[in-house]
């Protein structure tokens, strides 16, 4: 029996013995036999042991079937999730969490500037180190704001909140992360700068509805949503690359937050959307609203009412803060011709 435990720990072995005494037992199951029955043998109690252990048997495969199964699943789980979500998933494989169903979630898309022409200009082995690292800092921001990791896709990243559970209030949340984001970006890129030209990374932020499960079929786990909510993230995340920001966020999301603080951007007519959609520029800092925040306010009011006081009023902006990209852009429509606060762009 000892020989047996140590070629092979789950078998479980019944002893029939004469020799009946409690030490004789004692000893069998101190090597781990499941049963012990003595001679003369009653084949009917012999019969119902057996069963007994069987069924045993059977109980230790499923449970030990059931913690492989959990274990890659938490293995799977872990590069989609945080850490605290991928362990409560993992302990039901057969979640309804995971089924494709429609829900009202957050969302956020990032993309580096110029990435396919670092990609076609960078050796192999520093591009992969560059990219690992990047990926896992971002992704390290995105698990500490309990946000899902949908896909990564080279250099883009998707993330979604409130799914696969439930994240009350999880506008503020998918803000936070996007902030995050940004300056976990711009400080990669300066760790980087003297050695390559690693571009300004785009995000961009909406909420709705949208069809989130698992859309890998029973072969290969692909978490992910799907729909106009996830269509529209994108688009905003393009549309900073015409707009000069880092960060563009729907009125969706900036309304839903609560203490938002952030500077309108416009109504922004995007591709395959037939209603314009306002936008905002998040502000980092949550210190008092500075003399520059305030400025840009009543230019845009100016520039929503059709005030041709605006050109003036963005122009003074630009003079004293020249780094602003969203004044320098009003700037350049209106002295192009552009008027209120309705913004076609050419994506």
């Amino acid at each position: 029996m000892q020989k047996l435990q140590e070629a092979e720990s789950k078998k479980s072995t019944i002893v029939v013995s004469a020799y009946g005494d409690m030490r004789n037992i004692r000893i069998a199951m101190n090597r781990c036999a499941f049963d012990f029955l003595t001679k003369p043998i009653d084949l009917g109690d012999l019969e119902t042991t057996i069963d007994k252990t069987i069924r045993h048997v059977e109980m230790m495969r499923t449970a030990h079937r059931r913690q492989v199964e959990a274990e890659r699943a938490h293995a799977s789980l872990s590069r989609y999730f945080s850490p605290q979500i991928a362990s409560r998933l993992a302990t039901d494989i057969e979640n309804n969490g995971m089924a494709v169903h429609r829900r009202e979630i957050g969302t956020i898309f990032t993309d580096i500037t110029g990435f396919t022409s670092l990609v076609e200009t960078t050796a192999p082995d520093v591009l992969g180190v560059l990219l690992n690292e990047y990926v896992g800092g971002m992704t390290d921001v995105v698990f500490a704001h309990e946000g899902t990791v949908a896909k990564i896709i080279g250099d883009a990243i998707q993330v979604l909140f409130n799914a696969p559970g439930d994240q009350p209030d999880y506008d503020a949340p998918a803000i936070a992360c996007a902030i995050a984001l940004d300056a976990s970006a711009e400080q990669f890129r300066e760790r980087w700068q003297d050695r390559l030209n690693f571009g300004v990374t785009r995000i961009g932020v909406h909420a709705g509805p949208a069809l989130v499960g698992n859309f890998g079929g029973g072969h290969f786990f692909d978490y992910t949503a799907y729909g106009d909510t996830i269509n529209t993230a994108a688009r905003l995340e393009a549309a900073n690359k015409f707009l000069g920001t880092r960060i563009c966020v729907s009125a969706a999301v900036a309304s839903g937050a609560g203490t938002f603080r952030g500077r309108p951007i416009g109504d922004l007519m995007l591709r395959g959307r037939s209603e314009p959609l306002r936008a905002y520029e998040p502000l980092h800092s949550m210190e008092p609203e500075e003399s520059e925040t305030t400025q840009y306010a009543e230019a845009f009011v100016k520039l929503e009412r059709g005030d041709a006081a605006a050109m003036p009023a963005f122009a003074a902006i630009v003079g004293q803060h020249g780094d602003d990209a969203l004044a320098g852009y009003h700037l350049r429509r209106l002295l192009n011709g552009g008027r209120g606060v309705t913004i076609q762009l050419e994506q």
